[in-house]
């Protein structure tokens, strides 16, 4: 389906769709380098089973309709979770899972953050820049030119001032337009609540 978009204005939805602005963010060079950090841990998780991605994926994505890995088969996904070049880090912090990191190198000299984020248990508890720096000191080995991730208007609030804290600098803006994912049942209906239900 193709809509016009007004550029000067409002542009009308079809019922079920959302919308959100998407920031894309970029360095280019590695960060000072920050202390270690000792209040949470990256651990590589190699060839990482769906099941568990999926489950961690949900309780850190629900909230801010994460759902692009949650439509894709058992197959789609560990392909790509699988593949040369994906690293997928798990975050530990007092013992217990936090969050997740996801690089993408297929490209070794430009490497996305494809995948950042934290349960929502664990946020508002200081971990989000350690963690960012230990992704960071992640993404900044080998051959490394530039590393870039994306945020949006449906994710944390917070989101893209935490990012530019970090040294990232916005280098484009997009439109996405997609199904609610909670008419579709990939997320339930309770999901987001801060963006209603249309449809």
């Amino acid at each position: 389906m193709t809509i016009a978009l007004s550029l000067d204005g409002y542009t009308d939805l079809p019922t079920g769709k959302i919308a959100a602005v998407v920031t894309h963010l970029e360095m280019h060079q590695r960060p000072p380098a920050a202390a270690p950090p000792d209040r949470i841990t990256l651990r590589v998780m190699e060839r990482p089973d769906i099941g568990w991605y999926r489950a961690l994926y949900r309780a850190i994505g629900e909230d801010w309709l994460w759902f692009s890995r949650l439509e894709m088969t058992e197959a789609e996904l560990a392909a790509i979770l699988h593949r040369p070049g994906n690293e997928t880090y798990v975050a530990m912090a007092d013992g217990e899972e936090a969050g997740i990191v996801e690089l993408d190198r297929r490209d070794a000299a430009d490497v996305e953050i494809s995948f950042f984020g934290l349960r929502p248990d664990a946020t508002g508890k200081g971990l989000g820049g350690a963690m960012m720096a230990a992704a960071l000191d992640l993404a900044w080995r080998g051959e490394t030119r530039r590393v870039w991730l994306h945020t949006c208007t449906l994710d944390h609030p917070a989101a893209l001032t935490f990012y530019r804290r970090q040294g990232f600098i916005p280098f484009a803006r997009q439109i996405e337009v997609v199904d609610d994912p909670r008419l579709s049942g990939i997320l339930p209906r309770t999901a987001a609540p801060h963006i209603p239900v249309i449809g």
